[in-house]
């Protein structure tokens, strides 16, 4: 199971009845490699039985802004796992990225994309870099919520999860048990994002320690990307966020040979999507040259999750034995290593010769002698004791001195919340700011109650006194644009402090 190929919930199917794939062609290049990819699942006889939908750029055109229709979420529901080509997404117009749209809206949280290098066929300076990046799929940044809230500032809110990083570090750490993997990486950036970064840190942390035959690092993702890239030989299995899982699975693939022949499983516990990781590439389409062996392998995957592993098996090792044998499209081709340059229905011709082969060199496919299946528990949330302790109010005011808006905000009574401080981009201005600081339009203004002593504490108040606030700042003539409650979960301060706070 070292091979890099994915088993990720069943091990065995019944294979008497084909099973129902939803089958979306995509845009591009899509439709050139998805005809390779089934031309090969045909020839070596797997056991399913395609639908066909429509989705991506002629959906989004023809006025459905989500690229896709409802015919087509009929056939997911139909069949629940869906193997789809690229798609391409139409610039401009502010729609929305219909990959995303699918993993989220369909729950599925886990995407699995494995790395493996293969020297000397494929051109890289790890020959024996073996990686799978385990990456969370449904939340952080890709939440898509992004407001503009004054002239000068937009904003993007980054969402992550206790359930959601339970499931991904799970996942991470059952198929690491299941395929043998010795290592799981964790990388985050808890030292900037100390809540967010840091409770996927924490959850990482919790549920290590249920497996104590598995190692387990954390990794700061800067340093650990860069790491990556120059000694992928010290990573086995990582897991991290959505962002920083997308942009390492890339750099991943990239230095293991080529993007173009990756591919990956996006993971529910209903429904699971197999794609490549590249995109639609217009660029080349239509020229018959496009490489399909990321789709090949993202069917390869969705072949073992069904259960037939041993037609994956077939498909992974003739696959392989083609590269031995140099039979190799145009973005992998080597002078000297390749022994004909071919399309993209001759690579899939020349897989076809070989079902039944092995490779001579390269690590031969063993998923057929795999077994178990990878199943996550339900959530099951702690009851904590919520607490408003104050209030930041994000307030519109085009002045630059902080001072003045700091001493005009302290003056405004009718509540008894009082300015504690301001922050411009998150830096400490007032009291007390540097004169240095670059001020925007955009002012964080934290309100907490004060002693007797007239100093500022996190005390407990009631939500009656925030409505107050806001009131008395708009009698002022201050533009709130915006207001964060501040909490504590168990008396945990459940916000981040200024900087310089």
């Amino acid at each position: 199971m070292s091979n890099g190929t994915v088993e990720h919930q069943a091990s065995t199917s019944n294979t008497d009845t084909a099973v129902r794939i939803a089958v979306a062609m995509g845009d591009g290049i899509g439709p050139e490699i998805m005809e390779a990819t089934l031309k090969v699942l045909d020839a070596a006889g797997a056991n399913i039985q395609p639908e066909f939908m429509d989705v991506g750029e002629k959906v989004y055109l023809s006025g459905e802004t989500a690229g896709i229709n409802q015919a087509s979420w009929d056939t997911i529901n139909r069949c629940k796992i869906i193997l789809k080509a690229p798609i391409t997404t139409p610039q401009g117009k502010g729609y929305k990225s219909l990959n995303v749209t699918m993993r989220k809206s369909l729950g599925l949280y886990a995407n699995i994309r494995p790395v493996m290098a293969l020297h000397p066929y494929i051109k890289t300076n790890f020959p024996e870099m073996d990686v799978v990046i385990v990456r969370e799929n449904e939340e952080d940044l890709y939440a898509g919520i992004e407001h503009r809230q004054t002239q000068d500032v937009y904003q993007c809110l980054k969402l992550i999860t206790r359930p959601g990083c339970e499931k991904i570090v799970r996942y991470a750490f059952e198929y690491a048990k299941a395929y043998g993997r010795k290592k799981v990486t964790c990388m985050v950036k808890d030292n900037i994002m100390k809540i967010t970064d840091g409770l996927f840190h924490q959850v990482f942390d919790e549920i290590a320690k249920e497996y104590p035959e598995i190692e387990s690092d954390t990794q700061i993702i800067d340093i650990a990307s860069a790491r990556l890239a120059a000694r992928p030989g010290d990573y086995d299995v990582v897991v991290t966020s959505n962002l920083y899982g997308d942009i390492i699975s890339d750099i991943a693939a990239e230095i293991a040979g080529s993007v173009g022949m990756a591919g990956s499983a996006n993971i529910g516990r209903n429904v699971a999507m197999f794609e490549a990781i590249h995109g639609s590439a217009p660029d080349i389409s239509g020229k018959g040259i496009a490489n399909p062996s990321g789709l090949l392998n993202a069917a390869v995957m969705m072949l073992a999750h069904i259960g037939q592993n041993e037609t994956a098996d077939k498909i992974k090792n003739a696959w392989l034995r083609t590269l031995e044998d140099g039979f190799h499209t145009a973005d992998i081709y080597q002078e000297g290593i390749s022994a004909q340059k071919v399309g993209t229905q001759e690579f899939a011709e020349a897989v076809i010769a070989r079902l039944g082969q092995s490779p001579e060199k390269l690590s031969v496919s063993t998923l057929s002698k795999g077994s178990g299946t990878i199943t996550i528990p339900h959530y099951e949330r702690q009851e904590q004791k919520k607490d408003l302790v104050g209030v930041d109010v994000f307030i519109d005011w085009k002045g630059n001195d902080p001072n003045e808006i700091g001493n005009n905000l302290r003056a405004v009574t009718g509540s008894t919340l009082k300015l504690k401080m301001i922050t411009n981009r998150g830096v400490k201005v007032f009291p007390h700011g540097m004169k240095e600081t670059y001020c925007t339009d955009h002012w964080r203004c934290r309100f907490v109650p004060f002693n007797d002593a007239n100093e500022p504490v996190y005390e407990e108040v009631d939500y009656a006194q925030v409505l107050a606030l806001i009131s008395a700042l708009h009698n002022e003539g201050f533009d709130v644009i915006k207001t964060e409650n501040l909490y504590e979960f168990d008396s945990k301060r459940g916000f981040s402090l200024g900087q310089g706070e």
